[in-house]
């Protein structure tokens, strides 16, 4: 969009000039006479030329693997960036390999894909490695995903030039648009962490572990019983940097989805940074149990919930930008903890989500609320901006149960356009555990520097105006030593932020357009 900004200030600016030269009036002489001198036509200038890219053309051939029956060479897909060959991954990578980067290649998801076998609960090895290189694009359709099994770990570390992009066969051939979504699975990312609770013998009721030692869960949205978890909190299932993953979420049943990024029981080992969902049918992403920490986060148009967390899951998010469609999308933070029979809050490890230096836009009026917790979570919130929907009924924050207020770690920092009557509130159920919405307007306001009345003046939907420009930052490095400390609040202080922490690895859209040289999330990026 700037560039195009820029094309018509000059455009304006051309013609502006033309128009002064038209006639010239020249002071009286002695003659008295006035002298008009009409010069002779500027000649039209040569029109330049319109910039056209190259159309790709297929690669030779697919490259070697290592894995059973490798790359199948499934012909050629012509689209509107050209024609590309199309190499199709075996069923399972059972061999370390890794997917080069070939002018004019493709790589396929066939089906559900899987990179090695479930290594089990207790086992310490890497069975096997996927890497894949710089400007590498894999596609796939319906319920297609690829899925690292614990045990193993998925290399997929792009650059700020050259991201990896996982997308859809739509995306490839043309068809799809800002609006399109559910057309292939997602990327699911499953390791060896503690989860809280279990396929069999219910949630961990103490910290211990000791009634379920051996406590695992099966992957959602799966078509076969893939379990995760295990009880290695550091475990370490690769490195996925400068991706982005789009038109993703593909529903197998009612209830049973994927999402753009899945994280099951991944550890602190696990490196994830620089990450794009766009237009994910569920969730943009969801945390099942582990240890999760992220930088750089963009999650654009998902059609669920923005973030969500739950299982278990202890999450660090530091600089995140969530901005929605009109059309769809439910809460950005969908936060809880497993229920057991009779006590909704006795499960172990309890799901804690933390996030620093985030913006949220709000513009779907699908939600009841932007921020919403429940079954003990633990929620600290700090240095954001929350610009939420005018005119409806949503809310800022909705904290359900009295356990889930007490295990509130904090909101510092923070603020949100929620008026004089759209600011908080509780589950407004019966019984003894219920939040009011006083309640939890107390709780949320009780940090420093909260403003859930406050006056949005965001540029560009995501940047930061003079007004939030004008809160004071707090220091979360002391909530999460993951967290660095900045002197502003939201995810983006300026239009340098925007470009020096989140443009190029990033695709454009009518949703949120970072004016990235890899173009639309509608187009391919080609390289030469």
């Amino acid at each position: 969009m700037k560039n195009i900004q820029r094309t018509l200030v000059l455009g304006c600016s051309l013609v502006a000039l033309a128009g002064c030269g038209a006639d010239e009036i020249v002071s009286p002489g002695t003659s008295g006479d006035i002298i008009i001198n009409n010069p002779p036509p500027v000649p039209a200038p040569t029109p330049t030329p319109t910039p056209t890219q190259s159309a790709v053309t297929p690669a030779a051939g697919c490259p070697t693997i290592n894995s059973t029956g490798g790359l199948t060479d499934a012909g050629t897909i012509s689209g509107p960036t050209g024609e590309w060959r199309v190499c199709t991954l075996p069923a399972t990578v059972n061999a370390s390999d890794t997917l080069p980067y070939i002018p004019g290649l493709l790589y396929q998801l066939g089906g559900q894909v899987f990179v090695g076998s479930d290594q089990g609960f207790s086992s310490t090895n890497t069975a096997v490695t996927l890497t894949v290189e710089p400007g590498v694009i894999v596609f796939a359709q319906g319920s297609a995903a690829l899925i690292v099994n614990r045990g193993n770990r998925l290399n997929a570390n792009g650059t700020a030039d050259r991201p990896i992009v996982w997308t859809s066969r739509d995306n490839i051939i043309g068809v799809a648009n800002d609006n399109s979504q559910q057309q292939w699975g997602g990327v699911v990312l499953l390791g060896r962490a503690r989860v809280s609770d279990c396929a069999t013998g219910g949630v961990n009721l103490d910290a211990t572990f000791s009634q379920n030692p051996t406590c695992q869960q099966n992957l959602e949205g799966a078509a076969t019983t893939i379990p995760y978890g295990g009880a290695n909190d550091a475990d370490n299932s690769g490195s996925f940097t400068f991706n982005q993953i789009r038109f993703s979420g593909f529903e197998l049943a009612p209830g049973n989805e994927l999402q753009s990024l899945t994280t099951g029981g991944t550890g602190s080992g696990t490196t994830i940074a620089n990450l794009q969902s766009f237009n994910s049918s569920d969730d943009g992403m969801e945390f099942f149990g582990g240890v999760v920490q992220m930088r750089n986060v963009a999650v654009i148009g998902a059609s669920d919930d923005s973030l969500d967390v739950d299982t278990g899951a202890r999450a660090d998010l530091d600089t995140v930008l969530v901005v929605q469609r009109t059309t769809t999308g439910d809460s950005i933070i969908e936060l809880d903890s497993p229920n057991s029979v009779g006590n909704p809050i006795a499960a172990f490890p309890k799901t804690r989500f933390q996030v620093n230096n985030f913006t949220f836009v709000e513009r779907s009026s699908v939600s009841a609320q932007m921020v919403r917790a429940r079954g003990g979570a633990g929620l600290s919130l700090t240095n954001g901006v929350m610009d939420k929907i005018d005119g409806t009924a949503t809310f800022c924050f909705r904290i359900d149960e009295q356990e889930t207020l007490d295990a509130l770690i904090g909101i510092n920092s923070v603020v949100c356009d929620g008026g004089t009557d759209r600011q908080a509130r509780g589950d407004r159920s019966s019984g003894t555990n219920a939040t009011t919405d006083a309640e939890v307007l107390a709780a949320v306001t009780a940090g420093t520097n909260v403003n859930l009345a406050f006056t949005i003046t965001l540029t560009g939907a995501v940047i930061n105006g003079t007004g939030e420009n004008g809160v004071p930052a707090f220091a979360a490095s002391g909530r999460s030593s993951f967290f660095q400390d900045r002197t502003f609040i939201g995810a983006v202080q300026n239009q340098a932020g925007l470009e020096s922490t989140f443009r190029n690895w990033t695709c454009n859209s009518s949703i949120l357009d970072f004016g990235s040289a890899t173009g639309a999330c509608t187009s391919l990026p080609v390289y030469s």
